[in-house]
């Protein structure tokens, strides 16, 4: 089997580290959600040295995942987990940090109303949620490259789809997230961080 590789994850690594640097500052125990190909895992654990990674996918992706982090050695980064945003228990307890890139727009409404179900459970108190990717705002799209994005997403599956932002902040309202800061990211991509509150 060859190495997995995303072109994409090596293009956004720097942009979404710059924003992870301070967002994760007082993490020590991340969990990502629907890591990939392992490449982000691999890149973050290694510039992010004070917390520990944890990578996890659906079980087909669990493979090249582990490549990755083999290659990499690192004492901070895990062996990837399988996870189902959808199962009712999830293989980790408790996180002070989750961070998820690519995913909303794979995933269906249903599926994401369920990881914020998921994170709910296991993010403590005053831990940091970034999620990565697309959005639209208003219902509309922010740029022509999205519009075109979202069409073809349609097309491969009528339950997939760019997401909008103030429903994806609703959902993370109610898991108890409030938004910090909605950074703007190369490629008409954003990076919203949240922040769990009392």
């Amino acid at each position: 089997m060859e190495k997995p590789y995303s072109q994409s994850s090596e293009n956004n690594k720097e942009p979404i580290l710059a924003v992870l640097e301070e967002a994760f500052r007082d993490a020590s125990f991340v969990l990502e959600i629907g890591s990939g190909t392992g490449q982000h895992a691999a890149y973050f654990a290694r510039h992010l040295p004070h917390l520990v990674w944890q990578p996890s996918d659906l079980p087909e992706n669990l493979p090249g995942i582990k490549m990755w982090v083999d290659e990499a050695g690192l004492p901070n980064l895990k062996e990837p987990i399988i996870l189902n945003v959808a199962d009712a228990l999830w293989p980790v307890e408790k996180a002070d940090a989750v961070f998820t890139a690519n995913t909303l727009h794979i995933m269906s409404r249903s599926r994401i109303a369920c990881m914020f179900d998921g994170i709910e459970v296991v993010m403590r108190e005053g831990g940091a949620l970034c999620i990565y990717g697309p959005f639209n705002y208003g219902g509309k799209y922010t740029s022509e490259s999205n519009a075109k994005f979202d069409e073809w997403l349609k097309a491969k599956d009528p339950e997939s789809g760019i997401r909008d932002f103030e429903w994806v902040n609703s959902l993370a309202g109610r898991a108890g997230f409030t938004l910090v800061k909605d950074h703007e990211m190369p490629v008409n991509n954003r990076l919203l961080e949240w922040r769990k509150t009392a």
